[in-house]
């Protein structure tokens, strides 16, 4: 489970450090891909193997299902933290997240998020009313 927030920043080589609570978890290999709101998603490589499963039991006729697939896909690059725990995030996908130099990662439960830092903040700020006015339970019975 990934947890917190952590403001780690970008080389000019476009490399990130990893958080050090997670990169026994992440040694192994992880797959970085495009995720909501324009942030970035980082799975280990066992959480991806379970959507990768999922998706591959999904009805190829849905087309929800097919654009979904094409775009995580497509844009997922398979890592290996060097030995500093550092990982290089590809241009497109550094691009696609608007990511400059000060970025944040999020735990977001099974996989970490990189968004760049003043979007994050946007989003948080957007998002903590709602948060704290929500009426309904999210997960009822749970929450």
């Amino acid at each position: 489970m990934f947890l917190g927030t952590h403001t780690p920043r970008l080389d000019d080589k476009g490399r990130l450090f990893l958080p050090a609570k997670y990169r026994d978890e992440l040694a192994e290999g992880l797959v970085l891909t495009k995720g909501q709101e324009r942030c970035l998603y980082v799975f280990p490589q066992a959480e991806f193997a379970r959507i990768t499963e999922a998706l591959r039991t999904a009805p190829m006729t849905a087309k929800a299902v097919r654009d979904y697939s094409r775009v995580l896909f497509a844009s997922a690059s398979d890592e290996l933290p060097d030995k500093q725990g550092r990982i290089t995030i590809p241009p497109a996908l550094r691009d696609y997240a608007a990511l400059q130099r000060d970025c944040a990662v999020i735990g977001a439960n099974t996989r970490l998020e990189i968004w760049d830092a003043t979007a994050w903040d946007a989003y948080l700020e957007q998002q903590e009313d709602a948060f704290s006015d929500a009426s309904q339970e999210v997960l009822p019975g749970v929450l």
